[in-house]
């Protein structure tokens, strides 16, 4: 009660995908000793999410990554694909880049590590209602340092010539030199030539890099 007026507040209902029962049952338990939050669904895998999630309508699901069937990465764009507006924050141990990628494109809302406080997750899932982006600070701070790999990637790419490129799809494709040249009714020796530049411009020494970076991987 504020100055005479009952103030009804409504707890906001969470969901956890986590194939670990100790930490699933804990991390509910600990929702439910809050007034601001309620868990109302734990799932072991995220065949059961997906089934269940679509009825109970949570506002916010917490989602571990390696998860027994499909990941939780999947499981991630499954739901987002339904529910668009959804919340759902990734908890796990995971640091690699890669993974923190791949769950962002998926749709998740937020990124955090098992090893941060029960206080950062309260506050990761209040944020994450309100329609930010909540992440571990270490976990930030790799994202910012993909993004710049990737736009330096996607310069030098940029950079090649319609000749190189043409080169490198078919580098791509497993094609030898030989092969390369006959296909753009060049020499051998030019080929050789414009893979040389292709090789400065991506500041690569091989062609499997030279692949790799072109597919962006």
């Amino acid at each position: 009660m504020v100055d005479g007026v009952y103030i009804f507040t409504v707890a906001i209902k969470i969901s956890i995908v986590e194939d670990n029962d100790w930490i699933r049952n804990n991390l509910a338990e600990e929702l439910n000793k809050t007034d601001q939050y309620v868990c109302i669904g734990t799932y072991r895998t995220g065949e059961e999410a997906l089934q269940a999630i679509p009825e109970q309508m949570p506002e916010v699901v917490i989602m571990d990554i390696n998860l027994p069937g499909i990941s939780g990465i999947e499981c991630v764009r499954k739901l987002k694909a339904q529910f668009p507006s959804l919340a759902i924050i990734m908890l796990t141990v995971y640091e690699e880049s890669e993974k923190i990628f791949q769950s962002l494109v998926a749709g998740a809302s937020g990124y955090l590590l098992k090893r941060n406080r029960q206080s950062d997750l309260l506050e990761a899932i209040e944020q994450a209602c309100q329609g930010g982006s909540p992440m571990s600070g270490p976990i930030a701070r790799k994202v910012v340092q993909y993004f710049n790999r990737m736009g330096e990637k996607t310069s030098e790419v940029d950079s090649l010539t319609r000749r190189e490129r043409e080169i490198l799809e078919q580098l791509a494709q497993g094609a030898a030199y030989k092969e390369i040249a006959d296909s753009l009714a060049l020499s051998i020796d030019t080929v050789r030539m414009h893979i040389k530049g292709i090789y400065s411009k991506l500041h690569v020494h091989s062609r499997g890099e030279a692949v790799a970076k072109f597919l962006g991987r």
